[in-house]
């Protein structure tokens, strides 16, 4: 019996390295995978705002069904993230992934062969349901495959660089997109992205799962769910109507009572959907905070900018798309080097403090916009300082708020990024579009109405969010630096698993 056990024992660890030696191999084509697949997901949410004007058109919907393309996604998406990330901690990160590839392949292609408002919003809901399975999984797989600190700062540049980019991408894209094929396009070039992500994922990943198999968190699902849903809806809600809405109140609140309730519960039950330990850590805390309050800042970059860029300056859809791509490049090349070169030095402390603060010069400058600023003079340089200081958040975020977590944790840490960027996003957008449309009217208050006058209120009501957002880059430069640690973070994630 010893004999059979020692043999079993022996085996199981051939598997083991095995299995290790394979990821080991090919770590860089499932960097490539998981890419992939993060861009689908991030350059959804924009590239499909392109095309809405045209799928209104098309569709014959009315404009308060036409928000309901955004939300009916953002809602789903949100409130399904953390059951997404502790889904691919308890039934594998592999199996996960694919399975909400594959769905989100085929909700877009339902999408944009829809004939109706009804299809186009389910199938929007359902794209949001399977990427909150696909984006945990697709981070916790960086986390666990790359452990050595310099080739984690490599791969997490590169997945920040996308985080942080996608949304331009998907603005470049989606006008590309609408402008010379159509509207549904931008929802069927989601099956290129899945379907090569797809092959890779069946190729380069391999199947895992931990020894010991926890129950899933039932009370903790419904509560986060409903916190998440409550909280997306409310600030979405306060969108279009008002703060003071009897719904949008409700709501908030709603979520608020919800949000206390999950803490509590998460603090008694054997097997939490969150464990306090993956948030309570000063830096992973830190990191999340950080995420969430880039997200609610950039917003004042992607929609703003946008509608500047097209109703004042009168440009295409796919010149603003272009009008992006220095931001991206420059984004791109800071994230991958302050993530790879820097943070292993320095720690995040300094590197994410600093990048918000140079963010928040990059929207002061962008506040510095007329009627008639040109591109080179105003917008370019601002759009350069953004980048940079955005390359100095996201990534080296994001990598410290997934370093040092068990395995068993992965995922639901992942999850945690993920919500703390999607909740930002909806509540930047919902608040910066109050304070610009609050902007707007008082700007045009006992003026006589023109063309003139309209646009110089627009650009003023642009101006107002460029400043709030750079207000927002500036706090979390100041939380940044008293919340995060100097030093480099500790990867001490790699928990022993059995994998097949």
């Amino acid at each position: 019996m010893e004999i059979s056990e020692e043999k079993a024992s022996q085996a199981s660890l051939e598997v083991q390295r095995s299995i290790a030696e394979h990821t080991h191999k090919h770590r860089w084509w499932i960097l490539a995978v998981v890419a992939i697949a993060q861009l689908m997901v991030v350059l959804d949410a924009t590239v499909v705002n392109i095309a809405l004007p045209s799928a209104q058109k098309a569709l014959a919907f009315s404009n308060a069904d036409r928000q309901w393309i955004v939300t009916g996604y953002a809602l789903s998406f949100g409130s399904l993230l953390l059951l997404g990330g502790r889904i691919a901690d308890l039934f594998g990160r592999k199996i996960t992934f694919i399975v909400g590839l594959f769905g989100f392949a085929i909700a877009s292609a339902v999408g944009g062969a829809s004939t109706g408002f009804p299809m186009l919003v389910t199938a929007r809901a359902v794209q949001g349901a399977f990427g909150a399975l696909l984006a945990p999984a697709a981070l916790s797989l960086l986390t666990t495959t790359f452990t050595s600190s310099e080739e984690r700062g490599k791969a997490f540049g590169i997945y920040g660089a996308i985080a942080g980019a996608g949304g331009a991408i998907g603005l470049l894209l989606g006008g590309f997109l609408t402008e010379y094929l159509s509207w549904r396009w931008s929802l069927y070039v989601n099956l290129i992205f899945a379907v090569a992500a797809a092959i890779g994922g069946i190729v380069f990943l391999t199947k895992d799962h931990h020894e010991e198999k926890p129950k899933l968190d039932i009370p903790g699902v419904a509560l986060a769910s409903a916190a998440m849903f409550s909280i997306v809806y409310g600030f979405s809600h306060a969108e279009t109507t008002s703060w003071s809405n009897s719904i949008t109140v409700g709501f908030l609140v709603a979520a608020a009572v919800l949000l206390v309730a999950f803490i509590f519960t998460e603090t008694k039950v054997d097997h939490p959907l969150l464990p306090m330990r993956v948030v309570l850590d000063r830096n992973r805390g830190g990191a999340y905070l950080s995420v969430f309050i880039a997200s609610v800042g950039m917003f004042g970059v992607f929609l703003f900018l946008t509608y500047y860029l097209q109703e004042t300056l009168g440009y295409s859809p796919v010149k603003t798309g272009l009008a992006f791509i220095p931001m991206i490049a420059l984004l791109v090349v800071v994230a991958t080097a302050s993530t790879a070169k820097l943070l292993p030095k320095f720690g995040p402390k300094y590197l994410v403090a600093l990048g918000m603060f140079v963010a928040a010069g990059g929207m002061l400058m962008l506040s510095r916009v007329s009627i008639s600023s040109s591109y080179t003079g105003v917008v370019l340089p601002a759009l350069l300082i953004l980048g940079a200081g955005l390359g100095g958040v996201m990534a080296p975020s994001m990598n410290t708020a997934t370093a040092g977590v068990s395995a068993a944790d992965a995922g639901v840490a992942s999850a945690t990024v993920n919500t703390s960027q999607q909740i930002g996003g909806s509540i930047g957008t919902a608040l910066l579009n109050t304070l610009a449309a609050s902007a707007g009217t008082a700007f045009l208050a006992g003026k006589v109405l023109s063309r003139q006058v309209l646009a110089e209120a627009a650009v003023h009501s642009y101006i107002t969010a460029f400043r709030w957002s750079a207000l927002v880059f500036a706090i979390g430069g100041v939380l940044a630096a008293l919340l995060l640690k100097p030093g480099a973070p500790k990867l001490d994630n790699s928990q022993p698993m059995v994998m097949h």
